[in-house]
């Protein structure tokens, strides 16, 4: 079942923001999230944009909510984004902001100086993921405050609530956070292509054995899988990943190609196969943890 977070109706034109959606009964110590998968794009922001809405959703993880709906079926939460990350990013510091993009001062405690502000992908992006500018004239800093307070924030209240409730309930928590990547962001040289890139923060978000286990779950399945590169994980990973607390981040980011077609984000034949196969990745790395992982951080 369903269970949005309340938050202000429609102010942003979402009905809802996002979504919870919630296992009959909470078996797994896992959580799952997938925070730039939203595809609700509404007139007014498309109309403010200098780009269509098929240019906008070059930043969005298109259908990866559908990828990892299943895992709800084995027991775990998945949280949901409805906004699209051209609008909101949620996997940046909440006010990682370029000042080149707004009238008006930002706080002083904005960080403006960050290689992900440098790049135009802050918590409210100048560009989107192939350096197209989204906007054709600057934003109010209210704008920004707006978007930070009112989705931002609730949204990550929402995911915070979630991983503590299960480490409460199970002891540890892993939460998974979900993306995908374009092909051609994995470079030329077919020697480094990946079906598959797992984060950890290179070894600080998540104890060993988490990534392990999913590493080797993926390959015995036939999938080409690297650690870290390119993608070591954003700020949830960072943020959420506390392994001496029991706390547990991993970041998947599954290769578009497999899925769908990159140009128009149509569904790819493969689609159904692919969601089929990562739930029995899921599956069989949560049967694997529930005898490992307790012993693991009880001797610690």
């Amino acid at each position: 079942m369903t269970a949005p977070e309340p938050v202000k109706p429609d102010a942003f034109g979402f009905a809802p923001a996002f979504a919870i959606d919630e296992p009959a009964v909470h078996t797994l110590p896992f959580v799952f999230n997938t925070g730039h998968s939203g595809a609700v794009y509404p007139p007014e922001f498309v109309a403010a944009s200098r780009l269509d809405a098929l240019a906008l959703r070059r930043s969005e993880d298109a259908h990866v909510e559908r990828l990892f709906t299943p895992v709800v079926g084995l027991g775990a939460p998945l949280l949901r984004a409805n906004f699209p990350r051209a609008f909101l990013d949620v996997n940046r510091e909440p006010f990682e902001l370029d000042p080149r993009m707004f009238e008006g001062r930002l706080p002083a405690f904005a960080n403006t100086r960050s290689m992900r502000v440098a790049g135009g992908l802050g918590t409210i992006p100048r560009v989107v993921a192939d350096g197209q500018e989204i906007y054709s004239r600057r934003l109010p800093v209210s704008e920004a405050t707006a978007r930070i307070e009112g989705l931002y924030k609730p949204y990550h209240r929402a995911l915070r609530g979630l991983v503590q409730r299960t480490a409460r309930t199970h002891g540890h928590c892993v939460l998974i956070d979900c993306h995908s990547m374009p092909s051609s962001s994995l470079g030329r040289d077919a020697e480094v292509k990946a079906d598959v890139v797992l984060g950890d923060r290179y070894g600080t978000a998540c104890d060993p054995i988490l990534i392990d286990r999913f590493e080797t779950a993926f390959r015995t399945r036939g999938f080409r899988v690297v650690r870290n590169k390119p993608y070591a994980g954003g700020f949830i990973t960072e943020h959420y990943g506390e392994p001496n607390l029991g706390r547990h981040a991993l970041q998947i980011e599954v290769n578009r190609a497999l899925y769908m077609n990159e140009a128009n984000l149509a569904i790819a034949p493969g689609f159904s196969g692919l969601v089929a196969t990562l739930t029995s990745v899921v599956a069989d790395v949560a049967s694997e943890l529930g005898d490992l992982m307790p012993r693991r951080m009880a001797a610690e």
